[in-house]
């Protein structure tokens, strides 16, 4: 179950539209060092998730109440991060790339993804988030949810990455974005529901 609900969460906090999404589909449509970014992104998330589970359980296990702070601004984010996937159904966005432009070396594409990946200013809360989340699984729960998680960035990144040529048109429609959002918004409510009562 730990794994599931890793997996669950991984997917809502991944799956929407950003500049690292746009970033990999684009190189997807471009068939340009698809694989690396892939690679490079889903390694990233082991890494931040990894992290995440460590740091934030060995906190909670040394500074007595801090469970109980981590717990509702945990809460408190995903909730706000529910309602505005909950928004973002209401009024659908869409997703395109840019595919024109030439080839360009490997070292340019990687940096451009390390830094979409660690510039982005929402990476803290998803952390402090996902260590609070895994946390509640327990000490054995815990790695499974964030294997979970990082299951769920693997089966999106790859996914965007290599069917973009087939996402492209699917993305492109503003009810796609409205149907994704919709769930991520249930998902994510629900966890956030879960988290206070446990």
């Amino acid at each position: 179950m730990s794994v599931l609900a890793g997996f669950g969460t991984g997917m809502s906090l991944i799956a929407a539209i950003g500049a690292q999404n746009t970033f990999v589909l684009r190189q997807g449509l471009r068939r340009e060092h698809v694989s690396a970014v892939v690679v490079f992104c889903v390694l990233a998330d082991l890494v931040l998730v990894t992290a995440a589970v460590a740091g934030v359980g060995l906190l909670l296990d040394r500074v007595p109440g801090l469970v109980e702070v981590v717990r509702w601004g945990g809460v408190a984010w995903l909730t706000g991060y529910g309602l505005l996937a909950l928004r973002r159904a209401f009024r659908p966005g869409a997703l395109a790339a840019d595919t024109r432009g030439s080839a360009r070396p490997l070292a340019p594409v990687l940096s451009s993804a390390a830094a979409l990946t660690f510039l982005n200013p929402h990476m803290a809360l998803d952390l402090v988030v996902l260590g609070s989340l895994a946390a509640a699984h327990g000490d054995d729960g815990r790695w499974a949810f964030g294997a979970g998680v990082v299951a769920a960035s693997l089966t999106w990144f790859s996914g965007l990455g290599y069917g973009a040529t087939r996402l492209a048109g699917v993305f492109a429609r503003p009810a796609a974005w409205r149907v994704l959002d919709g769930v991520v918004a249930a998902v994510v409510l629900g966890l956030a529901a879960g988290l206070a009562l446990g």
